[in-house]
């Protein structure tokens, strides 16, 4: 009789689980490797993000230089739903100031994913052309972006080196146009706990009780050079710088993420603590998206949040910053 009841059980549960569909399957981590997908291909929904000039390498070949070096990343693995990451933020209004690239509501980004052709029921890959930092940013601020509307852990991943990587292992791309039907992704809940609002920045910095790392270039760290976006230069009292260069490192022209352990000896070096509650912010939360997945996806600290406004936000509604004048 209990082996009957163990059976019954057992057939439940697996009449379940087909119910459910194909999300049985995790990603290994929130990166993965070009052999990774390569085997897995059919498992997963391949999202290629890429902005500017490489919108239009999405159907060119890849050019080669001396020695096989990726001169001008160019194809797409084949299938891979294309978005312009030039649409995924949204220019808003905050206490009458017009503000540029600023965190999307749910409705807006919804309407710009379904347009990509994204539909659910997969883990999602996403795969940035990987020819320098400024590209697997754009791979980050989409993988926060999904992340803090409801896709959770398991389901989602970049291609660490994106499409140069791929490339690199002799996995061929295809240069069809994107695919134009439309996908049926839907937002489930917004995880408030990585995105910083402006009045926690503050908030923070009037306790000392947060860490605040700066992603841009050092001279705009240090306020010797300012982007047209903000309304003065310099950065948050108290910041500790972790620029662009630090964050990457080149691969035969992939640009990968390291392990958490070579970023636990940058952070020794650089005087940042892996632990301690953080924030990352740069001008428009492009560049501290990559910041905010070193410190929430490889080093694990799942204190940390993003200030998606930035300095954008910070300098233009009238807030301090410490620095050289500009």
């Amino acid at each position: 009789m209990q082996m009957k009841h163990l059976m019954s059980a057992g057939l439940l549960s697996l009449g379940l689980a087909a119910a459910q569909g194909a999300v049985a399957m995790d990603v290994p981590g929130p990166l993965v490797t070009p052999q990774w997908l390569h085997a897995h291909l059919n498992d997963v929904t391949v999202v290629d993000i890429r902005g500017g000039a490489s919108m239009k390498r999405f159907t060119a070949q890849p050019q080669l230089g001396k020695n096989h070096m990726i001169e001008k990343t160019g194809g797409h693995i084949a299938g891979a739903d294309l978005v312009n990451f030039n649409d995924i933020r949204q220019d808003r209004t905050v206490d009458g100031v017009k503000l540029k690239a600023m965190m999307p509501t749910a409705a807006y980004f919804t309407k710009v994913m379904d347009e990509a052709g994204l539909n659910t029921g997969k883990p999602i890959v996403i795969v940035p052309t990987g020819n320098a930092v400024f590209a697997m940013d754009r791979g980050t601020r989409l993988y926060f972006q999904l992340r803090y509307f409801g896709v959770p852990h398991g389901q989602l991943a970049i291609l660490n080196g994106g499409t140069n990587a791929w490339i690199n292992a002799g996995y061929p791309v295809s240069v069809s146009p994107a695919p134009t039907a439309m996908g049926d992704w839907k937002t489930a809940g917004e995880d408030k706990a990585i995105l910083a609002s402006m009045q926690q920045v503050k908030e923070g910095l009037r306790q000392g009780t947060e860490q605040y790392i700066d992603a841009r270039p050092t001279a705009q760290f240090l306020g010797i050079a300012k982007k047209p976006i903000n309304k003065t230069a310099g950065h948050l009292a108290g910041a500790k710088s972790f620029p662009i260069d630090a964050i990457v490192k080149s691969d035969h022209g992939a640009t990968m993420f390291m392990t958490a352990a070579e970023y636990k000896k940058i952070f020794h070096d650089f005087d940042i603590s892996p632990n301690k509650p953080t924030t990352t912010y740069c001008n428009t939360g492009h560049l501290a998206s990559g910041a905010w997945f070193v410190v929430h996806e490889i080093l694990g600290n799942k204190n940390s949040k993003l200030y998606a406004g930035s300095m954008n936000e910070w300098t233009n509604l009238g807030n301090p910053t410490v620095g050289l004048p500009s």
